[in-house]
């Protein structure tokens, strides 16, 4: 069924992207509760498999209903564009009990089965040490199913923003919305997300402004539903979600390696999208070091341009930079 979010001006004014490790380390346990449903993620399941099974996360899926309301507190809006897992999770536990129960309430309310277990029933009659129990379950999770991952993660997500941050001002937020999902609408400044929740839900935003969210492990559905006190947000699938687990090909061609140098022109060719220096590293098995090096000399020469988001410097190429490195712009080798 569908949401509705009705925006005013300044709503607009105060949209914004944001990246959550805490909503990917939660998508990435639902992803767990149903992996043949997810083909795209075979690769990181199969990694994963041993650590995870020492992971008891059936109190998280007993609060993740396939349709209905899911516990906001348990992964709220980041606050920040570039928030980091340790941030987040401090939030989690400095949640208000009496805040978490209601939130539970309304999860568990949905699924009597659920309600009336032995679980569910602890997790209301103790909402105190619900929040604690709950926030140690996501950190073990982080830990073992996301952060070592985080780079690759982190890189196509930033991606996915400098990609629809650049199409928000060629193509105006109407269109950009069509293009994070088809299943989300604009029209007479109301955002229509079709998500898999029961009955019809509206909120006014009243001036708190949106925040989108790209997701790794939401594919293929949006996801909305924050409720007071959380700022409204939208989680979209991130783009190249096919390719993430993939080991990319050799694609640095042997003139420009000889006049580059082997592992400059790596970093060249590998930034087919904006990406910061920790990611590239992790990308291609380089120090931290060498990267920056190859970076600064790469930008000196005018073949890439940096810019800052958050706590990041993403580097992308210029258009000499994409004439050395894309195919289609090289002359025959």
């Amino acid at each position: 069924m569908p949401l509705y979010l009705h925006l005013d001006e300044s709503d607009l004014l105060r949209c914004r992207f944001a990246l959550s490790p805490l909503g990917e380390t939660q998508a990435a346990v639902r992803v767990l509760a149903q992996p043949e449903r997810h083909g795209y993620h075979l690769p990181w399941l199969r990694l994963i498999r041993d650590a995870a099974a020492g992971l008891d996360l059936r109190p998280l899926w007993l609060l993740m209903a396939r349709h209905g309301h899911n516990p906001d507190f348990i992964s709220p809006p980041p606050p920040g564009p570039v928030t980091t897992f340790e941030e987040e999770i401090a939030g989690v536990r400095s949640i208000d009990p009496e805040l978490a129960r209601k939130d539970l309430m309304l999860s568990l309310a949905e699924r009597p089965e659920a309600l009336h277990s032995p679980a569910g029933q602890a997790m209301l009659a103790d909402p105190a040490r619900t929040v604690r129990e709950l926030a140690d379950l996501l950190e073990q999770a982080w830990r073992v199913l996301i952060e070592p991952h985080w780079p690759r993660l982190r890189a196509l997500l930033e991606a996915d923003i400098a990609y629809h941050s650049r199409r928000l001002a060629s193509v105006g937020f109407e269109r950009l919305l069509g293009e994070l999902s088809p299943r989300l609408k604009w029209s007479e400044s109301t955002l229509t997300v079709v998500v898999g929740t029961r009955g019809r839900h509206t909120r006014v935003l009243g001036g708190q402004g949106l925040v989108l969210i790209p997701s790794v492990f939401s594919w293929p559905d949006p996801a909305s539903g924050f409720e007071p006190p959380w700022q409204p947000a939208v989680i979209y699938p991130a783009r190249g979600i096919g390719g993430l687990w993939t080991e990319p090909a050799d694609r640095t061609p042997q003139a420009l390696a000889r006049l580059l140098g082997r592992a400059r022109a790596d970093v060249l060719c590998a930034l087919d999208e904006p990406a910061g220096t920790s990611a590239l590293a992790h990308r291609l098995g380089l120090a931290l070091s060498s990267v920056s090096e190859h970076l600064s000399v790469l930008r000196a020469a005018g073949l890439l341009t940096s810019r800052r988001y958050g706590h990041q410097v993403l580097y992308e190429r210029t258009p000499l930079g994409i004439a050395l490195a894309v195919p289609e712009h090289r002359p025959q080798e």
